[in-house]
């Protein structure tokens, strides 16, 4: 079996003389960019939204008008349409975030199923509500109820580029084919910044399925390695392997597995944690502080437990921050909530004034062996890039923080990320778009401010589709992805202003432009992306700088 590099030394060290390659620049823009224009670059990785779960009516964008009737139309379990979308299984609670208003009753599976049941193609999520309350209600500013979005489901619902099966293999029934709209009264904070700057409506996600396998992708293009042919290496419980049909895409039903949608949920044997050869795809826990696999009992966090089967065994593969190191490029992971995290047991509630809902598997790095606690490398690679982000308690207020003091300060690295903490990061089930919206766009007022500002490339996307319908049909890669389409915008003095940019991009583009800007070594995974795209005569993926002036 193929292995990735495992080793900056060993990438390093197959490097060759003038390997760079610039980005080739699309005539239509000019000559090659002048990437030496952008000093600092931040990206803002929400959580959890399609393109047309957000940006379907965006004008100007390949949006919902575009989407085919093939691809609106879903199919059932047995490749048939369906003659109506499946019911929310469970039904849908709008539940609060901290100081929104009222929210409507829930709506009950039953008025779903009367909804739902009506039509097959994507719908209005603020009509459902509408219908079940009678209220006229903007369910952005709810949490509303989480659907599956985990690797091989992504896959199935896919469905080769159809994208006809999202709802036949959901968890949460027709809810997959929903969007939502603007209030026509008030345009939602970050379509302003996109609307001035650059909405790239061709952006895909780096891998299939959930948060946790595409931050990975966010920093080094990989998938995390389980090895130990699937037994834990510290004598616990073993990770779960899933059962996957010979296609090695599509997971074996289980024998009481509902034949159609339009009865219930699907159930697999085993949809785990694991590929079957041991490839980490769906949520595993870090194996470093802060993590929810932590040991129980006082102090709160004293180390993690390594045998369980959700730990993550230490990763050694590169990654976008040991190329930066090498060539002596400063570089940050701001996370909200990072200190929080560090002093209180996982999922801690009602012993600050506001729970943050830290996500311990937003953490990419905190993964990685060279941030292992219990070294001297490690505590010190930790304290220069592992940075606190501060606990924010009004999404519209940015929380003295080291991240908002380098903000004002110009003292930004060169390439920062930034981990919006639970309650603002947009993830169905627990926080709201609009919440969301408005930190993020808080961030960006700040950003803008900076002494930096006028050398800054800021990219806000969101790491997955969150289990979201999606009309586009992804580019064909490796056997990790790319996934489903998510949103992208591209803010600079440099953007091309007011532009809806068509490049095909997914999440290694961000990395592909910190590379080209720096003049780094290629990450394997990147190479491994570009050979699956040109042997399935895809395109190929943009840096970015398509949708910048740079001179």
């Amino acid at each position: 079996m193929t292995r990735m590099i495992s080793t900056l030394a060993t990438l390093i060290a197959t490097s060759v003389a003038g390997a760079f390659t610039p980005a080739i620049r699309n005539p239509a823009y000019g000559a090659a960019p002048n990437y030496d224009d952008i000093h600092t670059v931040v990206v803002i990785y929400a959580e959890n939204r399609s393109f047309d779960n957000l940006y379907g009516t965006f004008p100007g964008a390949n949006g919902l008008a575009n989407a085919s009737e093939a691809a609106m139309l879903q199919l059932d379990r047995d490749g048939k349409p369906m003659r109506g979308l499946p019911a929310v299984w469970g039904g849908l609670s709008a539940r609060v975030p901290q100081g929104a208003p009222k929210a409507p009753a829930s709506v009950t599976q039953g008025q779903t199923e009367i909804f739902l049941g009506s039509f097959n193609h994507p719908y209005d999520v603020a009509a459902l509500y509408a219908f079940a309350t009678g209220a006229d209600t903007d369910p952005r500013a709810y949490t509303n109820r989480d659907l599956y979005h985990r690797f091989y489901e992504n896959q199935m619902q896919i469905n080769h580029g159809a994208n006809n099966m999202f709802a036949a293999w959901a968890d949460s029934g027709g809810l997959t084919m929903g969007y939502f709209t603007p209030d026509p009264r008030q345009e939602p904070p970050l379509w302003k910044w996109a609307h001035q700057y650059v909405l790239a409506d061709n952006f895909f996600q780096g891998g299939f399925g959930g948060s946790f396998f595409n931050h990975f992708y966010l920093i080094c293009s990989c998938a995390p390695y389980y090895g130990h042919d699937g037994i834990n290496p510290n004598g616990g419980a073993n990770p779960s392997v899933s059962v996957v049909e010979p296609d090695g895409v599509t997971l074996t039903p289980a024998a009481n597995s509902p034949g159609s949608a339009l009865q219930g949920p699907p159930v697999f044997k085993l949809s785990g944690n694991l590929t079957p050869d041991f490839y980490a795809v769906n949520t595993m826990q870090p194996p470093y502080l802060p993590s929810e696999n932590a040991l129980k009992g006082e102090p709160a966090q004293r180390g993690v437990d390594l045998t369980r089967a959700t730990t993550l065994v230490p990763q050694t593969q590169p990654n976008i921050g040991d190329l930066l190191s090498a060539e002596g490029i400063d570089w940050a992971y701001y996370a909200g909530a990072w200190d929080f995290a560090l002093t209180h047991p996982p999922h801690a509630a009602g012993i600050s004034k506001a729970n943050p809902n830290f996500q311990y598997h937003h953490q990419p790095f905190n993964y990685f062996a060279a941030f292992d606690p219990a070294t001297p490398e490690g505590r010190a690679n930790r304290s220069a890039h592992l940075r606190d982000a501060g606990v924010t308690l009004v999404p519209e207020t940015l929380v003295d923080s080291r991240f908002l003091r380098d903000i004002r300060d110009g003292t930004l690295p060169p390439v920062a990320f930034y981990k919006p903490q639970g309650t603002f990061n947009e993830h169905a089930g627990y926080a709201s778009i609009l919440d969301g919206d408005r930190h993020i766009a808080a961030v960006l007022t700040a950003l803008r401010a900076s002494p930096q500002w006028p050398h800054m490339l800021v990219v806000v996307t969101y790491d997955e589709f969150g289990g979201w319908w999606d009309h586009a049909t992804p580019p064909k890669g490796d056997r990790f992805g790319p996934g489903t389409r998510i949103p992208a915008l591209i803010i600079s003095p440099y953007a091309r202003t007011g532009v809806v940019d068509h490049t095909l991009y997914d999440t290694t583009s961000i990395i592909r432009f910190v590379t080209h800007r720096w003049h780094l070594p290629t990450l394997p995974g990147i190479t491994m992306r570009d050979t699956a795209l040109a042997k399935n005569h895809e395109p190929p993926l943009g840096d970015l700088t398509e949708a910048l002036d740079l001179k």
